[in-house]
């Protein structure tokens, strides 16, 4: 079929790359909706569909014959994603109508009356698609509405549930549990695009969720069981027996990875009647490991072991704390403390990460052997030291005075 003397399915190809940012600028710029997505979700997922659709209009024009099921998957897909995103389906019709509009526009421009034959039957297969693509996408995310609507009442949260409650499991649901979990917490950082104006920023968060979710999903080969916000959650990961520690770990880099935030994470593997015990113990180490500054990650109870039994509230923490309160007018010496502990005794090191000299380093320390009685040249001091800090910011700087 040729209009305006060329060849329509080839030209439509070769205009597609531009074709498309002219139909994602008019998205965003007649509706509201599109106008509100996360500037990354609008240059790759949204981008990336309506690229999909100008090649699929130029394979059905070429062949002269309607779409396959297979070949509008992705739309399915796309469909699904904005129901767990809140867009509305009639925001995603029109965008597909205004799209599929733009592409007639774009193909007929400079048909001749000679060529009318080829143009009705341009029109005719377009319709058709049009028709498929209504149809698809309408059903896709009708379903996926479907699921996200029942899913506080399926067999997965009823499990997951009991599960933290420590509830027999034949309470709550026929759904089996696991012979034991990787019992996951993880704290999500906040995307770039969570910080704009609403609805972007909801849709940001929801967008991570998701993603977060896929990942876990993949790994475990089902929908695992999650209850997750936009700042985190939890996870429960069924297992057979315990995977290593490093497969873990590359999970959840993974897991960051797709959702574009850093994620810090605690981990153990639990039977299930100690999940909750083990929910609980989990958070508190990914509390302690924000709290004291170390890097995203996932974390341990062995990562942890010294903060985490000096968290316990006894006398000793309180007296441990107290061994520091000579440096509690004297901020700089507690700095300069905790970044030498940090650098492992490293004068150099820690002078540059405090921006002073070297020699300002050896005074300060000097001072704090002074106000303190401990050295961090001495070993026994130095553990003392260490436990010092450690339950000083447990007990906070105000209990620790």
């Amino acid at each position: 079929m040729r209009i305006g003397g060329r060849p329509v399915a080839p030209y439509l190809r070769s205009r597609a790359p531009a074709l498309t940012r002219r139909v994602v600028d008019r998205l965003l710029a007649e509706l509201p909706v599109y106008a509100g997505l996360p500037g990354e979700e609008v240059s790759g997922d949204i981008a990336d569909i309506v690229q999909h659709n100008l090649r699929l209009v130029a394979d059905v024009l070429e062949h002269r014959r309607a779409a396959t099921h297979a070949e509008l998957g992705q739309q399915r897909d796309s469909a699904a994603q904005r129901a767990e995103e809140g867009v509305p389906l009639d925001a995603i019709l029109t965008a597909y109508q205004l799209g599929m509009a733009m592409c007639w526009d774009e193909v007929s421009a400079d048909a001749r009356p000679d060529e009318l034959a080829d143009v009705r039957e341009v029109v005719r297969l377009i319709m058709v698609l049009q028709r498929q693509l209504t149809s698809a996408v309408s059903a896709a995310f009708l379903e996926a509405t479907r699921i996200l609507d029942s899913q506080e009442n399926n067999g997965r949260h009823a499990l997951m549930t009991a599960l933290l409650a420590g509830e027999p499991t034949d309470r709550r649901t026929t759904a089996r549990p696991a012979p034991c979990y990787v019992v996951l917490t993880l704290a999500l950082g906040p995307h770039p695009d969570e910080t704009g104006p609403e609805p972007g920023a909801r849709i940001a968060a929801r967008r991570k969720i998701r993603r977060v979710r896929a990942v876990l999903d993949q790994y475990v080969g089902e929908p695992a069981l999650t209850s997750f916000d936009s700042e985190g959650g939890t996870a429960l990961l069924p297992v057979v027996a315990a995977p290593p520690w490093e497969a873990l770990c590359a999970l959840v880099g993974r897991t960051a990875e797709a959702a574009a935030v850093p994620i810090t994470g605690a981990a153990e593997v639990a039977e299930p009647e100690s999940v909750p015990h083990a929910v609980a113990r989990s958070r508190e180490i990914v509390e302690l490991v924000r709290s004291t500054g170390r890097p995203p990650g996932l974390y341990r109870l062995a990562d942890v072991l010294l903060d985490y039994q000096l968290s316990r509230p006894t006398e000793a923490l309180h007296g441990l704390a107290l061994l520091l309160a000579p440096l509690e007018r004297k901020p700089e010496l507690l700095d300069t403390l905790e970044t030498y502990l940090d650098h492992g005794l490293d004068r150099r090191a820690t002078a540059a990460a405090l921006c002073v000299h070297p020699n300002t380093v050896d005074y300060r320390v000097r001072r704090i052997t002074q106000l303190t009685g401990l050295s961090p040249a001495r070993p026994g001091d130095l553990q003392h030291l260490n436990a010092a800090l450690v339950a000083r910011r447990s007990l906070g700087a105000v209990g620790a005075a």
